[in-house]
């Protein structure tokens, strides 16, 4: 253990699941299935396409809950005020720059949707640190008061949402160069959703890195398996979690800032309105799992577009029938990690 603490080499010693390409293999699959159903290849890859977008902002929104949960076992019905907040932030940068998204510049715009992404995560952030401090931390470990409580928080961040912005809708246009779509022949592409791909995809290889190959990771693995031997070796496992329940509180603002653009109009319950969602998303993926949540997000957003263009009475129930068939099959998630 001596070892462990002191050589961060130790870190690549240790044992590592395997893989379990089964669940993996869900998503390629659904898309090849749906191929001969849609009929026309164009007409395929932009449904797929554009799930996969949608699939990612669901990832941004969700993962910070999962990590919140998995790692520190906290219920945190109060995650949606952070998507709002951090879709509301974006008026801090959209304000004084607004230039910048009426400019034909290709780099001005991703500069200034960099820079809202980064108000966003930086004012989440230290409203998170806030959050946990005053309503979570006096009930950890009861679910039920943590329900409660994280509920009021939210109604009452919601309120001062209303009091800071108003309540009326505020439009927010996307960025010049962000409207409109790539057209490769028949096949057409929003251009802000092949953004939102990549930005999806940045962020998960960047939490699946930090979880898995860096020492900030492993800490929090094994504070999860085994707090107390965490706390033997000096290292303080509170602190790792509240900065853990700040970086869930960040990638929600960062969730956010990408939802906001894609409905390009800002409410106060526009967090609460995809909640739903993201639980599912995050049952589906197994409790506390990362890669369980982007696996579930890419297929709850494929089964609705698909079901939605082949039978749009059913898209409205796509996303429970897929839950029940996945619960039925493993009733613990795709990637379950949570051990209680």
């Amino acid at each position: 253990m001596s070892d462990l603490a002191t050589d961060p080499s130790a870190v690549a010693e240790l044992p590592r699941t395997k893989t379990d390409w089964l669940p993996l293999a869900i998503v390629p699959a659904l898309a090849l299935a749906a191929l001969p159903f849609v009929g026309e290849p164009s007409s395929w890859v932009t449904l797929t396409v554009a799930g996969l977008a949608m699939g990612m902002m669901i990832f941004l929104m969700a993962s910070g809950l999962t990590l919140v949960f998995g790692l520190m076992d906290i219920i945190n019905f109060g995650h949606g005020v952070f998507i709002s907040l951090g879709a509301y932030a974006t008026l801090l940068v959209l304000g004084p720059l607004a230039g910048w998204a009426q400019a034909e510049s290709v780099w001005l715009n991703l500069a200034l949707l960099m820079l809202c992404i980064l108000a966003a995560m930086a004012v989440t952030g230290i409203v998170g640190a806030v959050f946990e401090r005053v309503i979570v931390r006096p009930v950890y470990g009861s679910h039920l008061k943590q329900i409660l409580v994280t509920m009021g928080g939210l109604i009452v961040a919601e309120q001062a949402i209303h009091a800071i912005w108003g309540a009326s809708p505020i439009p927010i246009p996307l960025p010049e160069t962000l409207r409109g779509a790539f057209i490769l022949g028949d096949i057409v592409m929003e251009r802000y959703r092949v953004f939102a791909v990549a930005v999806g995809l940045a962020v998960f290889v960047a939490m699946q890195l930090i979880l898995n190959r860096t020492r900030i990771g492993l800490l929090i693995r094994a504070g999860v398996e085994n707090p107390e031997m965490v706390e033997a070796l000096g290292y303080r496992i509170r602190r790792l979690f509240v900065s853990v329940f700040v970086a869930g509180s960040a990638l929600a603002g960062l969730g956010g800032v990408m939802w906001g653009f894609y409905r390009q109009t800002l409410t106060a319950g526009m967090g609460m309105e995809v909640m739903v969602l993201v639980f599912i998303v995050i049952i589906i993926g197994g409790l506390g799992s990362a890669g369980g949540c982007f696996v579930g997000s890419i297929l709850v957003a494929l089964v609705a577009n698909y079901v939605g263009f082949l039978a749009p009475k059913l898209a409205l129930i796509s996303n429970i029938l897929v839950m029940a068939l996945v619960l039925i099959w493993r009733p613990q998630g795709l990637f379950p990690v949570a051990r209680r």
